[in-house]
């Protein structure tokens, strides 16, 4: 799968950065990790026996979404918010460097996390050990939302709205924006959609106070060790919002086990309008970066787009 964004390095200048990072420990091994979708990471190790993670930010934007917004810059702030105000596992920062001075694209280390990616273990598990997961990816969750803000928005700007419903318009305005420009086939009219969010301005206008979301958090950024989280990574997309935008409500992997963590097993009708838009955002957002992303093949489009269909054949409760 080709991935136009990922901003690979030689091996010179990753030693040439970590150098700059950590001055006078050699590294010893570099290792380039596959699994993300957008941002190049590495696995670094060094003389001392410990481990990093490198991950460098793209200098092209043309490979980018519009609600893709400073990413790096909103990962890292994600993640200092989340281990000033949660008691879960994330990362540390070790170094941040924005100078473009060793690199085009802005990068940072961080500490490695231990256990091992979610997406290879979970298939394998047993159900009740995937439903105690579930759980606590609840709880993660409901501990996110807590973490409240008074603007909603990108955590990659410094400006943000005051209400909900403006901030949701313009990821939709975003998405249709994009897909004009690529010439994509997103199955519905633009502003079609959009007069039919504005329908629905009251049930988002319930929702007075931001809180943090991850808004990606599938069990790809989920890190196990022991059957019990020992970690959530990629925090780039991280906003103020509702927590209810984050992918573990999305339609499709939404679940009994996740929700009694959270300690929500029912929904209004209001809270089910905003659950349905949400979704409505992920799928296009999936089958557009696509494109943006230059990937080889149309599987994610296709299942995307399948997802899309089924969520736009529910009515809407006005």
């Amino acid at each position: 799968m080709g991935i136009a964004t990922k901003n690979l390095q030689s091996e010179e200048n990753i030693k040439r950065m970590a150098a700059a990072a950590r001055p006078g420990v050699n590294v010893t091994g570099i290792k380039e990790l596959t699994e993300g979708l957008c941002n190049v990471a590495y696995d670094i190790s060094w003389e001392d026996g410990t481990s990093s993670i490198l991950k460098i930010a793209s200098s092209d934007r043309s490979h980018n979404t519009s609600n893709e917004v400073a990413l790096m810059k909103a990962e890292v702030k994600a993640m200092k918010i989340v281990k000033e105000n949660c008691s879960f596992p994330v990362a540390e920062v070790l170094y941040y460097d924005t100078s473009r001075r060793l690199c085009d694209g802005d990068y940072f280390f961080m500490e490695k996390l231990p256990g091992e990616n979610l997406m290879y273990l979970n298939e394998a598990m047993p159900v009740e050990v995937r439903d105690s997961l579930q759980e606590e990816l609840g709880k993660i969750a409901a501990e996110l939302a807590r973490v409240k803000h008074d603007t909603f928005g990108f955590l990659g700007e410094d400006d943000g709205y005051d209400s909900l419903y403006p901030f949701v318009r313009r990821l939709l305005s975003n998405l249709i924006s994009d897909a004009k420009q690529r010439g994509i086939d997103i199955c519905y009219d633009g502003d079609g959609l959009l007069a039919e969010l504005e329908q629905d301005r009251s049930c988002f206008d319930l929702v007075h106070k931001a809180s943090l979301v991850h808004w990606d958090m599938w069990i790809g950024n989920v890190f196990v060790k022991e059957h019990h989280v020992s970690g959530i990574i990629d925090w780039e997309r991280a906003m103020w919002g509702e927590p209810f935008m984050d992918d573990r409500f999305r339609a499709h992997n939404r679940n009994e086990a996740f929700l009694r963590g959270y300690g929500q097993s029912s929904f209004s009708k209001e809270e089910k309008v905003r659950l349905r838009w949400y979704d409505v955002i992920l799928y296009l957002t999936m089958m557009i970066e696509v494109f943006y992303r230059e990937f080889d093949d149309m599987g994610q489009y296709d299942w995307a787009k399948a997802q899309l269909l089924k969520v736009m054949e529910q009515n809407f409760v006005h």
